[in-house]
């Protein structure tokens, strides 16, 4: 009769490599996603230990971790609408409405904390806040959504606030798509808006001009999950803090809603009302 420990014995060789310690010098997973460093992150400030806080604490890291991607796809369409790539910056902006439905996914987790549970831990955030998200402000101000104040009340690193000024020198994610019509025989002057409408009529009716609608169409699924994301937070926030002030020192929901307006391409969707 086979001995069962000599079997195992056998199924541990032929695995080989797959059951025997990591190699020195080759790259293991938890050594390419920086694993060790990525899980010691998330430093709780509560003492005893809140249950949610570490909940709170990974959630919001998530954001900034998609909101680095969502900063790099944005960058990548801008330069392939100045490079007269429409069908690339098409796929990019897909990816970019994707990961901005992921955004909303994440607030359900946050709605699994109770009122009384953030409470618990709250004060300790005081006087950080999210209006302080130097990368929220980058998407904001790459997309289209230009507004210097916030750099005279944002508390950010001197690093932060280059970044953010640099931005607003940049062309945008706009200024890209507003370049590829004018390549394509469809002017954008600055000063006169009845002929930019003009324009976009000719995009959204001519079938030689498809492809730059269909990324004009991919560019409003991205104002629009941002918006969506907006109002999906707002709700959040009310449910968890009611009508109290932001940690911050603003007024919480109450700013919260002022931003539900905010577009990114308004006269994209100003086209709707002339079509």
């Amino acid at each position: 009769m086979t001995d069962p420990a000599d079997e195992a014995a056998g199924r541990v060789r032929r695995m080989g490599r797959l059951t025997e310690p990591a190699e020195e010098g080759l790259l293991t997973y938890g050594e390419y996603l920086a694993v060790p460093e990525l899980i010691g992150l998330q430093r709780l400030r509560s003492d005893p230990r809140v249950h949610d806080e570490l909940l709170f604490i990974v959630v919001h890291q998530a954001y900034e971790l998609w909101f680095k991607q969502l900063i790099f796809e944005l960058e990548s369409v801008r330069d392939r609408l100045f490079g007269d790539d429409a069908e690339r910056a098409h796929h990019y902006l897909t990816r970019v409405h994707a990961i901005e439905r992921v955004l909303i996914d994440h607030i359900q987790v946050l709605e699994t904390m109770t009122p009384q549970d953030f409470l618990e831990f709250r004060s300790l955030l005081t006087p950080a806040s999210g209006f302080q998200s130097a990368q929220f402000r980058e998407v904001e101000f790459l997309s289209g959504l230009k507004q210097p104040g916030y750099l005279r009340d944002l508390a950010a690193s001197p690093d932060e606030l280059e970044r953010l000024s640099r931005r607003l020198d940049e062309p945008t994610v706009w200024d890209a798509f507003v370049a590829l019509l004018e390549r394509h025989g469809l002017p954008m002057p600055e000063d006169d808006e009845d002929a930019r409408r003009e324009s976009l009529l000719r995009m959204a009716r001519e079938h030689e001009h498809a492809p730059l609608f269909a990324v004009g169409e991919r560019l409003v699924d991205h104002d629009e999950g941002f918006a969506q994301w907006r109002y999906h937070h707002v709700l959040m926030v009310e449910r968890e803090i009611g009508a109290k002030s932001g940690t911050g020192g603003s007024s919480g929901v109450e700013y919260l809603r002022s931003t539900l307006s905010k577009r990114f391409f308004p006269e994209l969707w100003g086209l709707r009302s002339y079509l």
